[in-house]
C-alpha cells in the first residue's frame, strides 16, 4: 500500500514540476495538430469519394501531415507530462510507426476494396459500393481456394504428429544427435521459393525429373503428381510440410528439454511403460508448447502462396489454389486492385475470426486438462 501511495505521490510531483504555461501549450500543441490532420484525412476522403471538388491528387501530404503531427504530438507530450512524457517517447514512435504501417494501410486497404479499380483501364479508381462484395460471393474461385485452405490447414495435425515424434527421437540419447538435428532442420532453412522451383519444378518435373523416373522405373506409367487435382494438392501439402515440419519440432524440442527427467524416472520406477509415460506424463505436460506449437503453424499455413504460385499457379484447374495465390493472380495476371484488395480485406476478417475461435477453444481445452 506503501509502494503505491509512494509511486502515485512521485507522478503528481513530476506534474507538478511543469509549470502551468508549459502544460497549457502542450496541451494546445497537440489538440491543434490533431484537429488538423483529421480535418486533411476528412477533406481527402471526401475528395476521394467526389463530395467536394477540392482536395489532394493522392494521399503523399496525408502522409507527411502524419509526420508531423507525430513530432507535434512526442513534443507536446514533453512539454505537457515533463519528465513523464520523456518516458513515453521510448514506446510512442512504436505505436505511431504501427498505426502507420499496420492500422492505416488494413483501413485503407477498405477504401480500396468498395472501388473499380483495374490498372489497365484509362478512367482508374471509381467508387463502386458493394459490387466486389457480390462479384466476391458468387465467385466460385475464391469459394475453392476457401475450401482449399480447409485442407491444408487440416494437414497441420499430420505436420503436428510428425514433429512429436522427430522431437522424441532428437530427444533420446541416439549417436550423431547433433547431426541429426542439424540435418532435421536444413528444410527450414531455405526459402520456399527455391523450394518450389528444386522440389517442384525440378525433382517433379514429369518428363525428366528425377523422382516422376523412379516412378516409372517402380511401373507407373503417368506419374502426373501436379496435374492430378488431388495428388497435385497433396504434393504441395508434403513440400509445405517438409519446410515447416523442422520449425514445429524444435518447438517441441525445447519443450520436451524442459520437462525435468527426474518425472520421467519415476514414472519408471513405478513401472509405466513407455507408451504409458508418455500418453499420461509426457504428453499431458507438453499440452501448452504443443498448443502454442499449433496456433503458430496455422497462422503460417494460412499464409501459404509461395509454393503454390511458383510450383502449379494454382492448378490443375484452381486444384491447389489458396487464397493468397488467388489474390496474387488477381493483382498481377489480371491487374484488378479494387476486387483483390476486396479479397484480401474478406480474407482478413475470416482469418481474426477462425483465430479467435481457436484460442477460445484452446484456452477451454488447456483450462479443461489442466
Amino acid at each position: 500500500m506503501s509502494s503505491v501511495s509512494s509511486a502515485a505521490s512521485g507522478q503528481d510531483a513530476v506534474a507538478a514540476a511543469v509549470s502551468p504555461e508549459r502544460q497549457r501549450l502542450g496541451s494546445l500543441l497537440i489538440r491543434g495538430a490533431t484537429l488538423l490532420l483529421g480535418l486533411l484525412i476528412l477533406v481527402e476522403v471526401l475528395y476521394a469519394f467526389g463530395l467536394i471538388s477540392i482536395g489532394f491528387p493522392n494521399w503523399q501530404p496525408i502522409l507527411f501531415a502524419y509526420i508531423a503531427w507525430s513530432a507535434a504530438l512526442c513534443w507536446g507530450l514533453v512539454l505537457r507530462d515533463g519528465e513523464m512524457g520523456w518516458r513515453a517517447l521510448f514506446v510512442l514512435p512504436a505505436i505511431l510507426f504501427t498505426l502507420a504501417l499496420v492500422i492505416f494501410p488494413t483501413f485503407f486497404g477498405f477504401f480500396i476494396a468498395f472501388s473499380d479499380w483495374n490498372l489497365q483501364s484509362a478512367t482508374g479508381r471509381q467508387f463502386n459500393g458493394l459490387d466486389n462484395l457480390r462479384q466476391l460471393w458468387g465467385d466460385p474461385y475464391f469459394w475453392n481456394a476457401l475450401g482449399n485452405m480447409v485442407f491444408y490447414v487440416a494437414t497441420v495435425i499430420v505436420q503436428y504428429a510428425i514433429a512429436f515424434g522427430l522431437a522424441l527421437l532428437l530427444n533420446a540419447d541416439i549417436k550423431a544427435q547433433k547431426f541429426f538435428r542439424v540435418a532435421f532442420l536444413l528444410p527450414f532453412m531455405l526459402s520456399p521459393v527455391a523450394v518450389s522451383w528444386m522440389i517442384g519444378k525440378s525433382m517433379l518435373e514429369y518428363r525428366f525429373g528425377p523422382v516422376t523416373n523412379l516412378l516409372r522405373w517402380l511401373g507407373w506409367e503417368n506419374p502426373s503428381l501436379l496435374t492430378s487435382p488431388w495428388l497435385a494438392k497433396t504434393t504441395i501439402a508434403m513440400m509445405d510440410a517438409w519446410v515447416w515440419i523442422p520449425f514445429m519440432m524444435i518447438m517441441i524440442l525445447a519443450g520436451l528439454q524442459a520437462i525435468s527427467k527426474d518425472v520421467q524416472e519415476a514414472a519408471r520406477v513405478d513401472g509405466a511403460t513407455g507408451w504409458q509415460g508418455f500418453w499420461q506424463i509426457t504428453f499431458p505436460l507438453m499440452l501448452p508448447v504443443s498448443m502454442t506449437t499449433i496456433v503458430l503453424r496455422i497462422i503460417f499455413q494460412l499464409k501459404l502462396a509461395d509454393i503454390v504460385i511458383n510450383t502449379t499457379s494454382g492448378g490443375p484447374g484452381g486444384a491447389t489454389d489458396t487464397i493468397s495465390s488467388f489474390i496474387f493472380r488477381e493483382y498481377k495476371d489480371r491487374s484488378n486492385v479494387g476486387y483483390g484488395t476486396m479479397i484480401a480485406e474478406v480474407y482478413l476478417i475470416v482469418i481474426i475470426i477462425f483465430l479467435a475461435l481457436l484460442l477460445w477453444a484452446t484456452s477451454r481445452f488447456m483450462q479443461r486438462h489442466a
